[in-house]
């Protein structure tokens, strides 16, 4: 027999932690949105991505596999922890609705 209850509690943690707008989004909003919803066309939405691969994406534009140095910049103003916060938030966010 397996237990629900506590991977249900960890995903309503998961939730209520992602709920609160963290405190270090202002300079990734001013691109990707608030929301996630970027101010551009040739900016990423990042509202409902999927978080590991968000994860991956910061992963390589730390390491420079992905080449853009504002995205470097910006990351190098925020610790591991902010960075984290910022992608459930972010991954956590409705994505705008596609158009056929």
């Amino acid at each position: 027999v397996v237990s629900l209850q506590g991977q249900f509690e960890v995903a309503l943690s998961a939730q209520a932690n992602a709920a609160a707008k963290p405190q270090r989004l202002g300079l990734c909003a001013s691109c990707h949105g608030e929301n996630g919803h970027a101010s551009s066309p040739d900016i990423p939405n990042l509202a409902g991505q999927n978080l590991a691969y968000l994860r991956r994406a910061i992963a390589q534009y730390k390491s420079g596999n992905r080449d853009f140095p504002a995205m470097r910049a910006a990351l190098g103003m925020l610790n591991a922890q902010e960075i984290d916060t910022v992608l459930v938030w972010y991954a956590a966010q409705t994505p705008l609705p596609t158009t056929p």
